[in-house]
């Protein structure tokens, strides 16, 4: 199977969950931020009805890419798997499977290869995670990587 028809139906299978959004690029259609940015557009307009009034968020890929920040192939699975099968709002809450949403996660990681780079917004600790925003939404949470010719991103969005 090609790689990116292999990473779309995988991405596919993560942000089945409502509030969760994935997309697959070719690596020279632009940058990281362009394309976080385009998937954080594309959430943005999917769940505008559910966004508080007046509520800000980064304007543009430059924004989005100061919330981004480098993490390991590791973390990349683990982001992955916490976004397509728990619940940013009500932690604990699962959408889906983990063990799928692991095992997918690890897929998309393998496919893109090991010299493959990978950003995220969330920093975890000790009992949760702290992010910085690319959204409008009260919660948000991304990772991204870049490798093989492609990049992927996947997005969980979400209000209280």
């Amino acid at each position: 199977m090609e790689i990116m028809a292999g990473l779309r139906l995988i991405l596919g299978s993560l942000a089945k969950a409502d509030g969760v959004f994935g997309r697959v690029e070719r690596a020279d259609a632009g940058t990281v931020e362009e394309h976080v940015y385009g998937l954080v557009l594309e959430a943005q307009e999917a769940w505008a009805s559910y966004a508080a009034a007046g509520a800000q968020g980064p304007t543009s890929p430059a924004e989005v890419g100061e919330a981004l920040k480098r993490t390991t192939e590791e973390q990349a699975v683990a982001v992955m798997t916490y976004l397509s099968a728990e619940d940013l709002v009500f932690p604990g809450r699962m959408r889906r499977d983990p063990e799928h949403a692991r095992r997918a996660a690890e897929r998309v990681v393998r496919l893109l290869g090991c010299g493959a780079v990978w950003w995220t917004n969330i920093e975890p600790f000790d009992h949760g995670h702290e992010w910085n925003p690319v959204t409008r939404h009260t919660f948000d949470g991304v990772v991204a990587g870049v490798g093989n010719g492609a990049v992927v991103a996947l997005l969980q969005v979400g209000e209280d």
